[in-house]
């Protein structure tokens, strides 16, 4: 079998493997990504925060995304009946980026994997880890190729940022419930032909449908745009099993979507993701640290996820201050939830 040795081991391309294998390869390490998936491919958290602006420039992945043409998004608009509340960016309390972008994430994430492989980092794509063993915090880790063929890294330290595949969780026993109530979100992409004039048809609305129900409306820069429902699970009860029925069905119950998607060309079919709070019993351990959805998934309100992501790889100080880190990043995270408990409760 053959065996290579690396510094760093970044176990998935998205946006917190990314940034961290940008940020290490930087400081003169030797790093490489293994990703399961092959680019591009879907995943919701399509709305940015002004945040992750300083983290695609320290990572060198900014001009690379300003070449995209991706829909610059300004603020965003949150709607609770006949009362609307309108956040600008440019309304701020320090100096810092006032604009971001709403962007397709197969599309997105693609850029800064071929980005950071431009730059030197060794990026491999329809990889998946078998096994990992650790020796102090050096590590052995088997991976697959999508032909059968089986390689062994030795790396001096891991950074799994594999988001909902959670790989060290999984294989170590890490996982646990989490503490937030169960969700579910049903979503599609809309070809949005009756777009809004101005402001309203270029930001991110957030809807209030019903108590513990919201709505996410994203438009891209391409004429598509995202929208999805998160809710309890029994909220999806009383539509149909049937997905572009039920999607359907839920947009039509909505006048803020009803008018504006009820019956908009669906451009794939809707898809459903439930259950996907999970949590951790450890944030970074010998040899290892978790960035990113690895760590716990939140309900991306106010884009709070994708930012989160971003933060954790782009703060990795190799080999360490992980302890720091994490605990600034569980307090942002308990923050953003009292936040959106008291969003939800209406």
């Amino acid at each position: 079998m053959q065996t290579t040795n690396v510094d760093v081991l970044v176990i998935g391309a998205g946006p917190a493997g990314s940034i961290a294998a940008s940020i290490i390869n930087k400081a003169g390490y030797k790093v490489r990504i293994v990703e399961k998936e092959k680019f591009p491919r879907f995943v919701i958290g399509e709305s940015l925060l002004p945040r992750v602006m300083d983290h695609l420039e320290e990572a060198g992945l900014l001009e690379a995304v300003k070449r995209a043409g991706f829909q610059e998004k300004f603020g965003a608009k949150f709607v609770r009946g006949d009362e609307v509340c309108d956040f600008n960016f440019k309304d701020q309390f320090s100096k810092g980026w006032n604009w971001t972008w709403q962007v397709p994430r197969g599309q997105f994430d693609k850029i800064l994997s071929e980005t950071a492989a431009s730059m030197g980092v060794d990026v491999q794509h329809e990889m998946a880890v078998k096994d990992i063993k650790f020796h102090g915090t050096d590590s052995i880790t088997t991976v697959v190729n999508k032909e059968g063929v089986e390689e062994q890294i030795g790396a001096k330290f891991i950074v799994d940022a594999s988001g909902y595949g959670r790989v060290i969780p999984r294989m170590f026993g890490l996982d646990k419930p989490s503490n937030f109530d169960p969700r579910k979100t049903h979503f599609t992409h809309f070809k949005d032909l009756k777009r809004p004039e101005g402001i309203d048809g270029n930001r991110i609305t957030v809807v209030v449908h019903q108590q513990r129900t919201w709505i996410w409306i994203i438009p891209f820069s391409n004429g598509i745009t995202s929208v999805g429902f998160v809710a309890d699970p029994q909220f999806f009860k009383d539509y149909p099993e049937d997905a572009v029925e039920r999607m359907r069905g839920i947009i039509n119950s909505d006048v803020h979507t009803k008018e504006r998607f009820g019956d908009a060309e669906m451009v794939f079919e809707p898809r459903t993701i439930e259950g996907y709070a999970i949590s951790t019993k450890q944030l970074y351990g010998d040899g290892f640290i978790l960035c990113g959805n690895t760590t716990e998934f939140l309900d991306p309100v106010f884009s709070s996820d994708v930012t989160f992501a971003m933060e954790s790889g782009n703060d990795l100080m190799f080999p360490g201050g992980m302890k720091v880190i994490y605990m600034k990043f569980s307090s942002l995270k308990i923050q953003t939830q009292k936040l959106k408990n008291k969003f939800v409760q209406y």
